[in-house]
């Protein structure tokens, strides 16, 4: 009886403490909406969804507890409440892209690939593979080092257009690499220290406009400051873009709310987790990993496709879109190549 006692005792203990840590890891759970008013409680939205199932999880034994029950409850309320805000913050793109898809014209497909290549990969081989099975037409870069200038000079055949940004940082720049021609190679170019670049590709009879991203970590680095910056070059972007990267930010947090706004773009769907930590395994990246990798898009674009690829060595996994250009309206601003 003794030992059932101080076994219930101990319990119950224990009940208190995950009532304890549920009510606390709201507080971060809850400062993460209020990414607007400064930059640090932007970073905390980014492990928004990992704190709403850390809360419920601590909740379900505090549910059963005497004296206790209302505040599990209400943990699991707000728990529940939060996954489901952000899961609905990402749905309207959703919805509008199958609209898009049914309604758009078929024509042909493109293929871009997005990647950031780990500036010290042990495996470049491994990703110069990946490439050629993507079959991609562009291919946007990011932790484009030393190392990595030198290995991609390996399929200068197969990407003869391209613009390499250098930077200061050790992890390198961005790229642009693409089988079709630039339409003006000579405004291909690098911005922002050499974490942005753009070019205008041209698809069959048309031109888009490609850029590729790579921003830096959350507060307290300075992702917002670096948001700012480029923003003057996202709002001259054309009508019809693509725009990749490593974003350093989830799709819900306040970074890309204004990357997003600064060029008016769309993020056709969630893709799911992309980034983990080295060496934890690629399965658990893809189940519990943060979505830090984004390709969005505007204008005369039909995006068919977006999924992640196979891991090829780096700490992020590649995203693959496939699209095809829906056709010109009078007020469009897609280019014929003859111009």
């Amino acid at each position: 009886m003794a030992f059932r006692a101080l076994r219930a005792k101990h319990l119950r203990w224990l009940g208190i403490a995950c009532g304890i840590a549920a009510v606390l890891a709201t507080v971060p759970l809850v400062m993460g909406f209020w990414g607007a008013l400064h930059p640090a409680f932007d970073a905390l939205s980014h492990f928004r969804i990992h704190l709403a199932v850390l809360i419920a999880a601590l909740a379900v034994p505090v549910i059963f507890m005497r004296g206790w029950r209302m505040i599990g409850l209400m943990a699991m309320a707000l728990a529940v409440a939060s996954v489901a805000a952000t899961l609905n913050m990402l749905n309207p793109a959703s919805q509008a892209q199958a609209q898009a898809a049914a309604s758009g014209a078929d024509g042909a497909r493109y293929r871009l690939l997005q990647m950031n290549l780990r500036f010290d990969n042990a495996t470049p081989k491994a990703v110069l593979s990946l490439i050629g099975r993507s079959n991609a037409d562009i291919v946007t870069l990011n932790e484009v080092s030393a190392k990595w200038q030198e290995e991609l000079g390996f399929i200068k055949g197969a990407y003869p257009y391209q613009v390499i940004c250098q930077a200061r940082a050790r992890v390198g720049g961005v790229a642009i690499l693409s089988r079709r021609p630039f339409m003006h190679p000579a405004t291909a170019s690098c911005h922002e220290r050499g974490s942005l670049a753009t070019a205008s590709v041209v698809l069959g009879d048309r031109a888009i406009n490609v850029a590729a991203l790579h921003l830096g970590w959350p507060w307290p680095f300075g992702q917002h400051a670096q948001v700012e910056r480029a923003r003057p070059t996202l709002e001259k972007l054309g009508k019809t873009t693509i725009l990749a990267g490593d974003f350093n930010a989830t799709p819900w947090s306040e970074t890309v709310r204004r990357v997003r706004e600064a060029g008016a773009f769309s993020l056709p769907q969630a893709v799911g987790p992309t980034w983990l930590a080295r060496p934890l395994p690629d399965a658990l990246r893809r189940t519990v990993g943060l979505p830090i990798d984004h390709v969005m898009v505007k204008g005369d674009l039909e995006v068919h496709s977006l999924a992640r690829q196979d891991d090829a060595g780096s700490d992020h996994l590649p995203v693959l879109i496939e699209f095809s250009l829906l056709p010109q309206n009078e007020s469009g601003e897609a280019v014929l190549a003859s111009n």
